[in-house]
């Protein structure tokens, strides 16, 4: 699969969704260092425009989606 990372400044838009239910529980932003990570150890990791750094959901909370 090819993302476009340059269409938005270098994000993609990535939805987490309920595998059961396909709910969607949230959206986010990713950028290429945070698909990369979000592939290597299956936790999803996004890209926060407004702090300008990389947070893995459930970092702080504990709620995690793989």
């Amino acid at each position: 699969m090819k993302l476009d990372f340059d269409k938005l400044g270098g994000l993609i838009p990535a939805v987490i969704q309920d595998d059961q239910t396909g709910r969607v529980l949230m959206v986010g932003f990713m950028n290429e260092e945070a698909f990369q990570k979000t592939v290597e150890t299956g936790f999803a990791t996004f890209y926060s425009r407004t702090r300008n750094k990389l947070w893995m959901k459930g970092e702080t909370s504990g709620h995690r989606w793989w």
